[in-house]
């Protein structure tokens, strides 16, 4: 009897080990590593790397200015070198985005192409197409010149090949009369904006070197009050209370001014972080399932696979009922072939070591019977 119930036992000791390199052999059961698409990073890793990263401003000694100055080359200090985002999760946003150009007397041929250059640089640090960002172009000096719309480019060459072509109007110098056209036959639906429904933002992006010869404040004032958001840069002589007439609030980070045309280049960097979009989901999020970014405010909302229910949380997902009904193993979608397999290989075993606890059982029976 005792060599009998030895060798049961010895029996069970050898599938239970089976079962454990079963299960160590498919790594185990880890419902929540599929739980999101895309990599976790700690939110105090972007906030450190951003607080390290200020953007530069100089103000000139003895001025309060609210905007935001670019030196020349030679003379930026370590702290106000372009900014290099990179490691800071910048996700670009989509954006109805107008160039507003100043081609007056005033802008040399040359300099007219360093605008052009900080154009097309711009455009390389967004994400061009039609479910993307979508620009156009509005050129003015004493007329106004929409040089293309905002449905006319979707690609990235097409886009930037037409910016090369531009060419400057010479004459005056009217900023309101561009706003006021940008406002009016640009930013409409008929020339490729998107609704307002769809939360797409509109931005304009104002480049001048001179003094507005009409009005700007009224005609500035409405296009924000439509829904626009303004950015003025001023070159060189450029009129700074123009500026701040034109641009949205608040000053500081709509308001930007450059010596020359030779450094507008390095406002590309300053752009880049302005008009971002954080990518949220990788910066760290609490979905059970799936992470979706909200490109317009830098958050996040939770989703649920096929087959699940967002709960009252937003966060955690439940399995519908009809999908967990008549099913002996729960194959959770989250569980891959080799959890199934692991619950499928502990089914048998139970069933195996019943079978020999009964055969145990009716011999220990017997046994006694014959005493």
């Amino acid at each position: 009897m005792t060599s009998l119930i030895g060798g049961l036992v010895c029996c069970i000791s050898f599938l239970a080990l089976e079962v454990q390199a079963t299960y160590r052999l498919h790594g185990g059961y880890h419902p929540r590593q599929h739980q999101a698409d895309s990599p976790i990073v700690p939110r105090q890793t972007f906030q450190q790397g951003f607080q390290q990263q200020q953007p530069f401003q100089s103000v000139q000694q003895g001025q309060q200015q609210p905007f935001q100055s670019v030196q020349q080359p030679a003379q930026l200090s370590q702290n106000q070198r372009t900014i290099d985002l990179g490691e800071t999760h910048c996700k670009s946003r989509p954006l109805d985005l107008v160039f507003i150009i100043d081609s007056s007397r005033s802008v040399r041929p040359q300099e007219f192409e360093k605008v052009k250059i900080f154009l097309a640089d711009m455009v390389d640090t967004l994400e061009i197409g039609a479910d993307a960002t979508r620009v156009a172009v509005v050129n003015y000096a004493s007329t106004v010149k929409i040089e293309f719309l905002l449905k006319t480019h979707f690609d990235k060459p097409g886009l930037k090949a037409a910016l090369a072509r531009i060419e400057s109007l010479a004459a005056g110098t009217m900023t309101g009369l561009a706003i006021k056209t940008a406002m009016e036959e640009t930013f409409t639906e008929g020339s490729g904006a998107r609704l307002t429904n769809k939360n797409i933002a509109k931005v304009a992006i104002i480049v001048t070197d001179g003094r507005p010869q009409d009005t700007v404040e009224e005609v500035a004032a409405a296009a924000r009050a439509a829904g626009i958001e303004i950015y003025a840069v001023g070159v060189d002589r450029a009129d700074m209370k123009s500026l701040r007439l034109m641009a949205s609030l608040p000053l500081d980070e709509h308001v930007f001014y450059v010596e020359t045309y030779g450094v507008i280049e390095k406002l590309t960097s300053k752009f880049r972080e302005t008009l971002c979009g954080v990518d949220a989901c990788a910066l760290g999020h609490d979905c059970d399932h799936i992470c979706v970014n909200n490109n317009n405010n830098n958050s996040y909302a939770c989703k649920c696979r096929e087959g699940y229910t967002l709960n009252a949380d937003k966060k955690t997902c439940s399995q519908d009922a009809n999908e967990m009904s008549g099913n002996e193993l729960s194959e959770d979608a989250c569980m891959c072939e080799a959890q199934i397999a692991f619950q499928m290989k502990m089914q048998s075993t139970i069933k195996q070591l019943t079978n020999k606890l009964d055969d145990l059982s009716r011999k220990v029976t017997r046994f006694g019977g014959r005493r």
